[in-house]
């Protein structure tokens, strides 16, 4: 997920990280069986298999012990900070005497737990009010979660809800197709065999949805430019809308606008990358299974499946301005000058709240904010700041 202090691990350290040989196994016999696959579906396995894919492990991925580190585990003044935005959305829909936030893919329940301290600690109605449910592909998460909230986290029946529909880092990790400018036109990039290895294979695209998504953002690739293009964040947003009823979608990512992420001069490769220990690469082919895969997300194709899926686009901003707008420099003071002060602790805070809002690093993410239901005056902290540029 996050590339946040992360340095690039040595070809001898990844000899040293086996993947799963039967997920690989199973790989190479549907090439075997089928042709050449699109790089979509093998990420689809790599990371999605029920037996042997990477988030079906028995172990939360990130964390300070895990491959990477997302904000709501580097510290809980993340989500603190959120609980601020819950508190006025739950406001802003007249305070209803229940309140429902959904989280997608609430992993360790990190941002769950501090979520909803947060808000118990600043609002003690909305905290009688407040009803958790976590979306996550690996059910041993679900129950940890419950165990860890209590009564506070309720089943998931799908249902549109009144309140908050959620995702940190979530879009990135979506099954994602490869492409590459040619001098004819845009090709996609597969996964095939050759002398028994996984490679990068060109043809023609396997959907024309590919071209039409670039087409319709005004972009070109230069010929031998790579990129990524992720078809499945269309379905999702559809269906994240529509399990909203009223209040708000917000999702949280490293993103750009097309212009900026399709631009050649910065990112002639694509945004492809491998996580594993605290550490980036860019072969996917390894450590099968053992290791996270994700791209940077196409902002602007979110801003339009949501608007398409009947949502209204409340705002656009950085992670560090959304964070200030929040106010959670109030939140940093609290822990160097409450009852509960402790000076480790704030330091830590402190250093971790650096990170966050660093637009070098996680300050940058994208905040992308979708409404149904509000006014158009509601007041909603960390999004009423003008749009910031996102590169």
């Amino acid at each position: 997920m996050t590339m946040d202090g992360l340095r690039r691990i040595s070809a001898a350290d990844l000899d040293l990280i086996d993947g799963d040989a039967e997920l690989e196994a199973s790989i190479r016999d549907e090439i075997a069986a089928t042709g050449p696959m699109t790089f979509a579906r093998f990420m689809e396995l790599a990371l999605y298999d029920p037996e042997r894919g990477y988030y079906r492990g028995a172990a939360a991925r990130p964390g300070r012990d895990g491959d990477f580190l997302t904000a709501p585990e580097a510290h809980p003044i993340f989500g603190q900070a959120v609980a601020r935005l819950a508190i006025d959305l739950w406001s802003a829909l007249g305070r209803p005497s229940t309140f429902t936030i959904r989280e997608h893919g609430a992993g360790s329940g990190a941002l769950a737990a501090a979520l909803v301290e947060g808000v118990r600690a600043a609002e003690p109605d909305l905290g009688d009010a407040l009803r958790y449910r976590a979306v996550e592909v690996e059910p041993r998460r679900l129950e940890e979660l419950r165990a860890r909230l209590g009564d506070v986290v309720e089943p998931d029946d799908g249902g549109a809800i009144d309140g908050l529909v959620l995702a940190n880092e979530v879009l990135d990790a979506l099954p994602t197709h490869r492409v590459v400018g040619t001098g004819r036109g845009l090709a996609e990039v597969f996964v095939a065999i050759a002398d028994d290895r996984l490679i990068d294979a060109a043809g023609p695209p396997s959907s024309p949805a590919l071209e039409a998504r670039l087409t319709a953002e005004g972009i070109t690739l230069a010929e031998g430019q790579q990129a990524e293009i992720c078809l499945a964040a269309d379905p999702w947003v559809a269906g994240a809308a529509g399990g909203l009823a009223t209040g708000l979608l917000l999702l949280i990512d490293y993103g750009h606008p097309a212009a900026a992420l399709y631009d050649n001069r910065r990112r002639p490769r694509g945004t492809l990358a491998a996580y594993v220990s605290h550490r980036i690469h860019d072969d996917p082919y390894r450590a099968i299974g053992r290791q996270d895969l994700t791209a940077h997300v196409d902002v602007t194709a979110v801003e339009a499946a949501a608007v398409a899926a009947g949502l209204e686009h409340v705002a656009t901003t950085t992670q560090g301005r959304f964070l200030a707008g929040l106010g959670v420099g109030d939140l940093l003071v609290a822990l160097q000058t409450g009852p509960d002060a402790d000076l480790a602790g704030y330091l830590d805070a402190k250093a971790s709240l650096v990170r966050m809002i660093d637009p070098a690093a996680m300050g940058g993410f994208a905040v992308m904010a979708f409404g149904r239901g509000l006014a158009p005056d509601a007041r909603l902290r960390g999004l009423s700041a003008a749009a910031a540029d996102l590169t």
